[in-house]
């Protein structure tokens, strides 16, 4: 993998990837207080979010769920002191559909953490990540919750 950074001015800056895509990116606020672009801690959040979702929503469509909106929120916590790195992260799942099995939903979320998700996987060596998940029914007018819960993931092992 080639990605790059390319200085644009102050402390913005934009993102390339091989891929051919791009995006904006800076170190904070610019001086008019207005934000130009992704912070790069977002990114790996953002990442880590973007890899599981993919593949839950891949075993789930497997799965024959009927899902009709999806979405994955990453809460990550940071170190108060520089290097400001993530100490702990939440990772929650919002799985809206008609009749999702909460048991296809557990089995997408624990495949993804241990098996398919690198940025998790990588990530998860080096802090906690709690997995949480909720479901809502789409029949009707609006969805209503169904049941939420916690995945336990495997404890993260060092490679020493």
């Amino acid at each position: 993998m080639e990605v790059k950074a390319v200085w644009q001015e102050g402390m913005r800056f934009t993102g390339a990837a091989e891929s051919g895509f791009s995006l904006p990116m800076e170190a904070e606020a610019a001086g008019d207080g207005e934000r130009a672009g992704f912070l790069p801690m977002e990114l790996i959040a953002a990442g880590m979010a973007g890899c599981t979702a993919m593949d839950v929503i891949s075993i789930l469509q497997k799965k024959r769920q009927e899902v009709t909106a999806f979405e994955v929120q990453v809460h990550a916590e940071r170190a108060s002191e520089h290097p400001t790195v993530f100490t702990q992260a939440v990772i929650e799942y919002f799985v809206t559909g008609r009749n999702i099995e909460e048991a296809a939903l557990v089995r997408a979320i624990e495949l993804s953490s241990t098996r398919y998700c690198p940025a998790q996987a990588m990530l998860g060596k080096v802090f906690p990540i709690v997995l949480k998940y909720h479901i809502y029914e789409a029949a009707g007018g609006q969805p209503g919750l169904v049941v939420s819960g916690e995945f336990s993931q495997p404890v993260a092992r060092g490679d020493g």
